[in-house]
């Protein structure tokens, strides 16, 4: 491990790379952050990171680039028409954290072995939402170049409670759609028996009283139950972005077997479709209770 962090850029400060650019200053890594929209960038200035006015302006300040945002296309643009990629210095290491699927994660890897194949690119997109991210608490699926290993432990360490590297660029944005096909399912658990109970006439609370703390239910989940119960449904993993994961896991599996996912699919879009996709995922309960059609 390096002795003095390198500076580290973070592109894209939204929920999740908040949390992570907050957590990077909080161990003294010098952290210098951008952002589309700057107002989120003003409370991490006031805890000592620097405000790039652009992304080109923010990668060649920094050894190590983040991009944390919402698809590939997002993170292309950044990287080629924004200027952030023929900003980076040689050497530098691009960590792609978003969650952009296997195509999009070829895309990357194509762009970057074709016009800076100095550049180390790190395939790590990570599992956990808000609290998580905010606690350095996340799990990293890291991919590529083992030399690139001892230079990301200060930073990883800070976001992440465990690190698993699982091989070659494309491996860990894999394993994150694998991910993330298990906690949709996790969450349609949650959804499907909540709505049905209250279509039942069964009390909220006797249902999470009866399910939490169970073989059946995971700490994931009853957490999950207890929000409901509150009528909180506030974004901690927001259903457009869950949606866009499913249906990045139904591109990659590029046949049409896996059907659970795809009527997942369609009926979180349904409830997308009603201005429900800023709420977090576990809305889809109410929409099934209460039979809300777009």
């Amino acid at each position: 491990m390096a002795s003095t962090p390198e500076p580290v850029t973070f592109l894209g400060i939204g929920t999740m790379g908040h949390g992570m650019a907050t957590n990077a200053l909080r161990v003294g890594i010098p952290t210098i952050v951008w952002n589309r929209r700057p107002g989120p960038t003003r409370d991490l200035a006031d805890l000592g990171a620097e405000v790039a006015d652009t992304p080109a302006d923010a990668a060649r300040r920094a050894a190590i680039v983040v991009t944390m945002v919402t698809d590939a296309d997002a993170v292309l643009s950044i990287a080629k028409d924004q200027g952030m990629l023929v900003a980076l210095p040689p050497g530098a290491i691009w960590v792609q954290m978003s969650t952009i699927g296997v195509a999009g994660i070829e895309r990357v890897a194509a762009l970057v072995g074709t016009e800076r194949p100095d550049v180390i690119l790190i395939d790590a997109p990570v599992s956990g939402s808000k609290e998580p991210a905010e606690s350095g608490q996340l799990t990293i699926f890291a991919s590529g170049p083992e030399a690139a290993r001892p230079r990301l432990e200060p930073l990883f360490d800070a976001l992440g409670q465990r690190t698993i590297w699982v091989g070659p660029v494309g491996t860990g944005s894999g394993l994150k759609l694998v991910a993330n096909a298990w906690l949709a399912l996790a969450a349609e658990a949650v959804n499907t028996s909540m709505a049905l109970a209250r279509r039942l006439g069964l009390e909220t609370g006797t249902v999470v009283s009866a399910l939490s703390g169970g073989a059946l239910v995971s700490p994931w989940q009853a957490a999950k139950l207890r929000r409901i119960a509150q009528g909180d449904f506030s974004a901690q993993f927001a259903l457009s972005l869950a949606l866009k994961d499913v249906r990045l896991a139904l591109e990659a599996a590029s046949d049409d077997r896996f059907r659970a996912l795809a009527c997942l699919a369609d009926e979180w879009q349904e409830v997308v479709d009603l201005g429900l996709g800023d709420r977090d995922l576990t809305v889809v309960t109410r929409a099934l209770e209460e039979g809300d059609k777009p």
